[in-house]
């Protein structure tokens, strides 16, 4: 007993050792971010701008965070770093602020694909982790803060000093998203009335149903009757831009220049005019750039510098539907990264795009269109095995087509749609039909990473109605289903999780041939956003012999072998063990 006593306590101390040790390098790491964010580690530099000949317009991106590992909420810094190189390798030039204010008041030209690039909501980990990347491809960015924010010490957010030092590098502007982020008018799901409350004081947003900005709207009650007069709504509303000018003035000197209201899209789109006449007046008399609108990417001549839009790009967003939704807003005729190629060149890409990285295959679909990609059959595949993982959002439409023949218009397909299975038929000459369908097991999600964007001005019918559309699941929210789809002597089997959902479904009517395919859609749920990326895991298809039992030789894998392998894995242990270190510390 003694021995192993012994023997534990020696364990215990190794433990809290490498506790320690692994503790000291995430604080030199996380120190040398600080100092090289703080202490003017680079220096931007300037672009030549008597080459510039662009007259036509600009596009402009806005994040709302960035970490690590990234979240429903947060892009991960590895994935930015991704969108950042391909837009630096198609030739995107950042401008400034004193580049908009030019192009709009003197006319003065801009870069061929200016970009207008920034970081809302004033997070440290944004300012740490977006420092290194505009190091890396020498862009400019402007950071965007709450007015509230500064001093208060909350510490997930950058403070004054350390912004007028980052400003410094030349790689920061500073900008606002206002003097606070508080939401009004609020009832839940069952028509309650919740009244006013900070962002600092919400835990769960999902049960929100309704509610406004703080700024956008009256003050109103259950019966959404105005609870102030006409004069006590503009003293309220301009109280906080004295307060934003007030704070900013005192801390660092200024007002920024650039303002994104809180929320997008609602001033001069309709919204209670007397609150937007207050809006306006402030805005106009404290910013000389306002990003009013959320949605769009670009930004023409024709433009108000008063009413600009911005494309905040969502955490999920793969490269390539980054690059979707540009040429969908520009008509700009932007190449599509492909990954790698020893997989890509397999695949016919018929509609979207497709990438290969990292054990994925990540297909986009066109706007409000299916995205596919094929691979051609084999000779003599007729019956196979289709392993992999469906990891897509929950709100959209991942396909697995099995004997798809483009000529004769026939498939059957495996569809996971909003945690539902379906299974439908397509036979030449007729309509396609659902011969299965079944929702699949309960997908737990956290109410904080609901993504919060329902804000709006509605009618008391609204709520005495309660919840019009009821969804299952938020649009931002992503879950892994692992698949296995067996077609044998013209009998289909589809496990899921290790649960076997259909078994024996004839296919002796769907014609034998054709090929493989793999497709996205978006589903009409997400209203914010009509291009979806599905996303496959682990794909491994092969050919099985009629009637045999052995697995049956492998036809296509998306996994790596060998040293790549053995590489990525490598990679995958030491992300994994920081991601540990810093959740445990």
């Amino acid at each position: 007993m003694t021995r192993k006593l012994k023997y534990d306590v020696k364990k215990k101390n190794r433990w809290k050792v490498a506790k320690s040790v692994i503790q000291w390098l995430v604080l030199l790491v996380t120190g040398y971010s600080l100092f090289h964010v703080v202490v003017d580690a680079g220096r931007y530099a300037e672009p030549d701008r008597s080459t510039w000949t662009n007259r036509d317009g600009f596009i402009a991106l806005s994040y709302f965070g960035v970490d690590r590992k990234g979240s429903s909420k947060l892009i991960p810094k590895d994935q930015l770093d991704e969108q950042f190189k391909v837009l630096h390798d198609l030739g995107f030039e950042t401008i400034s602020q004193q580049d908009i204010l030019d192009f709009y008041k003197s006319g003065r030209p801009l870069p061929e694909r200016a970009l207008f690039l920034s970081f809302e909501d004033g997070r440290i980990d944004s300012g740490l982790y977006g420092q290194q990347l505009l190091e890396k491809y020498n862009f400019k960015a402007t950071f965007l803060s709450y007015a509230n924010k500064m001093g208060n010490g909350e510490n997930k957010f950058v403070q004054p000093n350390d912004l007028l030092k980052m400003q410094k590098t030349g790689y920061w502007e500073l900008g606002t998203n206002g003097y606070r982020l508080t939401y009004i008018n609020i009832f839940d799901e069952n028509g309650k009335h919740l009244g006013v409350i900070d962002e600092s004081d919400i835990s769960d947003k999902s049960h929100f149903e309704y509610y406004n900005h703080y700024l956008m709207d009256y003050i109103r009650d259950e019966h959404m009757v105005p609870v102030e007069t006409r004069d006590e709504m503009a003293e309220r509303i301009r109280e906080d831009y004295r307060l934003m000018e007030q704070v900013y003035s005192k801390t660092l000197g200024f007002v920024p220049p650039v303002y994104m209201i809180m929320h997008a899209n609602a001033l001069y789109n309709g919204m209670n005019e007397r609150v937007e006449q207050v809006n306006d007046e402030q805005i106009r008399s404290l910013f000389q750039i306002h990003f009013n609108r959320e949605g769009h990417v670009y930004n023409s001549k024709d433009d108000n510098i008063y009413n600009l839009t911005r494309l905040q790009p969502a955490p999920y967003w793969s490269t390539n539907h980054l690059l979707m939704k540009i040429r969908q807003d520009t008509g700009w005729d932007l190449p599509f990264v492909t990954g790698v190629e020893e997989m890509s060149d397999q695949w016919n890409v018929i509609s979207g795009a497709a990438e290969f990285k990292d054990h994925s295959i990540i297909v986009t679909s066109p706007p409000s269109k299916e995205g596919m990609i094929y691979l051609p059959a084999f000779e003599g595949l007729t019956d196979l095995r289709w392993t992999g993982k469906l990891s897509g959002n929950v709100i959209g439409r991942q396909s697995i087509y099995l004997r798809y023949d483009r000529d004769k218009n026939s498939y059957l397909r495996i569809m996971l749609e909003n945690n539902r299975l379906h299974v439908d038929r397509k036979l030449p000459g007729k309509p396609e039909e659902r011969v299965f369908s079944q929702k699949l097991s309960e997908i737990h999600w956290d109410g904080r990473e609901v993504a919060f964007d329902k804000a709006s001005v509605y009618p008391l019918e609204y709520v005495i109605l309660g919840r019009l559309e009821e969804p299952d699941y938020p649009i931002n929210i992503r879950h892994t289903r692992n698949f296995e789809i067996t077609v044998q002597n013209d009998k289909l089997r589809v496990v899921v999780d290790n649960t076997v959902l259909l078994e024996d479904l004839e296919m002796s009517d769907v014609p034998a041939g054709g090929g493989i395919a793999l497709a996205a859609e978006r589903n009409e749920q997400n209203k914010k956003d009509d291009i979806y990326d599905a996303i496959f895991q682990n794909v491994t298809i092969r050919n099985l012999q009629p009637g045999a039992e052995e697995t049956g030789s492998i036809i296509f894998s998306s996994n790596h072998t060998g040293i790549v392998e053995w590489i990525h894995r490598g990679k995958s242990f030491v992300s994994a063990i920081i991601d540990w270190a810093v959740e445990t510390f």
